[in-house]
């Protein structure tokens, strides 16, 4: 039901109510011993219509609130299709920057390489943070199956069982709501020891 349609019934149980309260207090002015059963049916139409009333007005307050919600997470949520088209730009500079890792740093082409792509990583970075989207990076983290997902397991004794050991790829949150879950691989649990059953 909308704002309007709550809004012409608001006023026409009103309305009722008002013409319903006259008809009692004229009835309750003429009436005599043989009419109290009449005006006791008038005052419980004038209940009815003020319940009426009350429900009316409460469903409009829900439809303005669901109203406020819905337009609030339109504004929050507008630029989720656009982050998701910006990822992989992101990803890309980061690759470009792991790629030069492990070269000798002295050759100046592979240095100037790298400073270029770290410095167009860091400006895109900065402006993604502008518009509150955030990197999922959870390594040495407990896993979380909603912002991570899980690429493998492995064992990995020195890192704490069902903790994040390496981030295969890292994920993002616009507004505290994921927009791509970061893939991860999970430290597995060691077995637990066998017991011996005897006979």
């Amino acid at each position: 039901m909308s704002t309007d349609e709550n809004r012409n019934e608001h006023e026409e149980l009103n309305e009722a109510l008002e013409a319903a309260k006259e008809e009692a207090q004229a009835a309750e002015g003429e009436a005599g011993d043989n009419e109290t059963s009449e005006v006791e049916a008038l005052q419980a139409q004038v209940q009815e219509f003020q319940e009426q009333m009350l429900r009316s007005l409460a469903e409009m307050q829900n439809v303005r609130r669901r109203a406020e919600i819905d337009v609030e997470k339109a504004h929050k949520f507008a630029l989720e299709k656009f982050v998701k088209e910006l990822l992989p730009v992101a990803d890309s500079l980061e690759k470009a920057v792991e790629s030069t890792e492990g070269h000798d740093e002295s050759g100046e082409l592979v240095a100037s390489i790298r400073e270029g792509v770290e410095m167009t990583l860091s400006l895109f970075m900065s402006s993604l943070k502008k518009f509150n989207v955030e990197q999922i990076n959870p390594v040495g983290e407990p896993f979380d199956p909603q912002h991570h997902e899980a690429m493998s397991m492995v064992p990995a004794p020195d890192a704490e069982p069902n903790s994040v050991v390496a981030v295969v790829q890292k994920g993002y949150l616009l507004n505290g709501r994921v927009v791509r879950p970061a893939m991860v691989v999970v430290a597995k649990a060691e077995d637990a020891p066998k017991i011996d059953e005897q006979a």
